[in-house]
């Protein structure tokens, strides 16, 4: 149960950002924002997540614990978890400012969870259980509702959608790559530390391509510290440290609070009005939520047996 809290509050912290978004300077671009968010956040999750993830790891070396497996492998899949945490920003903020933050959220998250079980059954072998798909079932219907109460059935701006799929297709990369890492005994912090440099890396290559005059703004710093300490360094440090007790497809639907939270700050904090398809959607996406979190199991540490590697 811890895990699923983790990663339920990570999603949570995940919601904010569209919120966050448009409660911030007018003139701001999503390649500007998502550069932000990667350089402060990843540099924050980097510095914490390597120094935690030093000391968890040498402590549980010097308990006699096995010695992480993978080398030049595991190397590759942090360095890959980073790039796709930068290729999720500017998606994801393109799919938001073309059809709107509750319908690019809404297929962003909606689309990840399918997309991490995909790619965990191929690359496992390991069949999604009943539960999941009964939990993902109602999720992604409560999504799709959401979607079209919000205007995303018709009228969708094609590029915007693809941005969205996108950011869906990045973070199940993400959220395999990272399980795979946790399986064959990383600790969860040195992945996310290992996954926030990168992602810092390629946030400073991106920002002489926009204009980030924006942030000088009080409201810009604001929302820039915002969106890079709690929805990156926080959000990312619970999740992968989640991850280290659920399956990565599982952690994924539970990521889909994230639409959930982002539907209730627009009613609060932004003057949105739910649609009564709109409010059925979340009862629908929150009974999965709950169902999940109640049969979710926890997922073993171990290595990857050849057929997985």
């Amino acid at each position: 149960m811890p895990f699923v809290i983790a990663v339920l509050v990570a999603a949570v912290l995940f919601g904010t950002t569209g919120t966050a978004q448009a409660l911030g300077p007018s003139e701001t671009t999503p390649l500007g924002v998502g550069a932000a968010r990667l350089v402060v956040g990843g540099t924050a999750l980097g510095i914490v997540g390597l120094i935690a993830g030093s000391r968890r790891q040498g402590a549980r070396a010097a308990a006699g614990g096995a010695a992480p497996t993978g080398g030049r492998r595991a190397l590759a899949l942090m360095s890959l978890t980073g790039l796709c945490l930068a290729l999720y920003q500017p998606l994801f903020f393109l799919g938001s400012a073309r059809n709107g933050v509750a319908v690019g959220t809404v297929i962003a998250l909606g689309s990840a969870p399918v997309l991490a079980g995909l790619l965990e059954w191929v690359l496992t072998r390991r069949r999604p259980t009943s539960p999941w798909l009964i939990a993902t079932a109602l999720a992604t219907v409560g999504v799709a509702l959401l979607a079209v109460a919000g205007g995303g059935a018709a009228g969708a701006d094609g590029i915007g959608v693809l941005g969205s799929l996108g950011a869906g297709g990045a973070f199940a990369v993400i959220a395999n790559a990272q399980r795979r890492l946790i399986s064959g005994g990383w600790d969860a912090f040195t992945v996310s530390g290992a996954m926030g440099i990168g992602a810092a890396v390629c946030g400073v290559a991106m920002l002489p391509a926009t204009d980030m005059t924006w942030i000088a703004q009080p409201r810009g710093w604001a929302m820039a510290l915002w969106l890079g300490l709690a929805t990156v360094a926080v959000a990312y440090a619970l999740f992968t440290w989640g991850l280290g007790g659920l399956s990565a497809a599982t952690a994924a639907t539970l990521t889909l609070a994230e639409p959930l939270t982002a539907s209730l700050l627009g009613v609060a904090l932004l003057g949105e009005r739910l649609a009564p398809l709109a409010m059925v959607g979340l009862a629908v996406l929150a009974a999965g939520l709950v169902l999940l979190a109640v049969t979710a199991r926890s997922t073993p540490r171990r290595v990857p047996s050849p057929r997985e590697a």
